[in-house]
């Protein structure tokens, strides 16, 4: 390994890990994005100014530099970019066609292979037939993250606005109207392919308002796995190995509605979060390596072949990824880090926003300060984690006053929140 090159593909946050895993197994690091600073590039052993979208550049420099294998598991925008620039080089890709990188990454591709595969969906409706719109509508880009252009429509009118931003946001100039499921519960899933075998990962139950209000975050394991695996993970499975996908990683997230889960968006990739970190202190499984791996060797049999098949239930305990919001201000101080760096059931947490940096309302994970990882024996030893997080931090503006968003109550809050969904 000592004499290998790894590429990575975006140099957000989230790719920190990959380079850290990387080093740790003694590759020489090399990221690329558009960015001049971008967390990961400052810990790579080198990187280019070469947008991820720049396939002809990136593989022109893969062959200057003698690279080895690429990687950007985590980021939407680098999965047709991997695709095309592996199969140009001649690299291994856990994605074997075009086929499989749109229909997991553009939603209406998506849609439509779960209604031909018996996958439960949202209904759908056009903006050609407002007669048939049923009220509220949740309209969102076909091609776009971080919850951006997202909105609630209770009339055509706001419909059709919303509907001229969602497609000037997507990537491929489209956009979803969908039903609002405005009581139903948020639900996520993820399965890592090994050679054809679908090891089941995650599930949690996510906890994320269009309006940023208070905190967010996901929970793990899912109240609603019984459901899912009961009713839904039969006809998903069967999806996806139609698709012809043997290996990598895969997540869909949806709505529990009743007995039904009801799916809106995919993602050939692991979700851009730090869970990867408390699979592996629960469980032990370490998917950055196994992904770097498979980027160098092609193979992910070996590494997945001794997953337990109850991985996604962490042998008891609770897993939290904590997002805590932002108002609209610029960053002069942040309080309470060190306070929190000693919280036991506190792993990890990563920083999106820093001193200087200014926060506006954007109603996306923009208004993040960061992600705080916690990994809990209970539901109710993570809700007073939480709870302690949000009162530990103060994020102060020019003006003196604490950015933080924080719940009237916050004990009761955090307790409605993990509890939310059990009877």
């Amino acid at each position: 390994m000592n004499s290998k090159k790894l590429l990575i593909l975006g140099g957000a946050n989230v790719h920190v890990k990959v380079v850290k895993a990387a080093k740790e197994m003694g590759l020489y690091t090399i990221v690329t994005d558009y960015l001049e600073n971008s967390p990961a590039k400052l810990i790579a052993d080198k990187s280019y100014m070469l947008d991820v979208k720049d396939v002809d550049g990136i593989v022109k420099m893969c062959r200057q530099e003698k690279v080895d294998g690429v990687i950007g598991p985590y980021l939407d925008p680098c999965q047709r970019p991997y695709y095309e620039i592996c199969h140009r080089l001649h690299l291994p890709c856990y994605i074997d066609t075009w086929e499989q990188v749109y229909t997991l990454t553009d939603k209406n591709a998506f849609k439509a292979c779960c209604v031909q595969n018996g996958v439960d969906i949202i209904p759908t409706y056009s903006i050609d037939s407002p007669q048939e719109i049923e009220y509220p509508v949740f309209v969102k880009p076909c091609e776009c993250r971080g919850s951006r252009g997202q909105t609630i429509c209770n009339s055509f009118e706001e419909v059709k606005k919303a509907y001229e931003v969602a497609c000037e946001i997507s990537e491929n100039k489209k956009a979803v109207i969908e039903k609002f499921m405005e009581n139903a519960s948020d639900f996520t899933m993820t399965y890592v392919f090994a050679e054809g075998e679908a090891h089941l990962v995650r599930v949690g139950d996510m906890h994320f308002k269009l309006k940023k209000y208070y905190s967010e975050g996901v929970i793990s394991p899912s109240c609603h796995a019984d459901i899912y695996l009961k009713n839904a993970e039969e006809h998903v499975l069967h999806m996806l190995k139609s698709l012809g996908i043997k290996n990598g990683p895969v997540f869909m997230q949806g709505f529990v509605d009743g007995e039904t889960v009801r799916f809106y968006d995919p993602g050939y990739r692991f979700p851009g979060s730090e869970y990867d970190s408390m699979l592996k202190k629960v469980c032990g499984v370490d998917n950055v390596k196994m992904m770097i791996e498979f980027a160098l060797t092609g193979c992910m049999k070996n590494a997945y072949w001794n997953i337990h098949k109850d991985c996604a239930f962490l042998n008891g305990k609770i897993v939290v990824v904590f997002y805590p919001n932002l108002r609209d201000g610029t960053i002069r101080e942040i309080r309470g880090l060190e306070h929190i760096e000693k919280m036991e059931e506190v792993i990890h947490y990563t920083l999106r926003h820093n001193i200087g940096d200014s926060v506006r309302a954007t109603g996306d994970v923009n208004q993040y300060l960061g992600e705080f990882n916690i990994v809990a024996q209970s539901r109710e030893a993570a809700a007073y984690t939480a709870n302690q997080i949000l009162n530990a931090l103060q994020v102060m503006d020019d003006n003196g006053r604490d950015m933080v968003v924080r719940p009237p109550d916050g004990e009761k809050y955090f307790n409605n929140w993990f509890y939310a969904y059990e009877k």
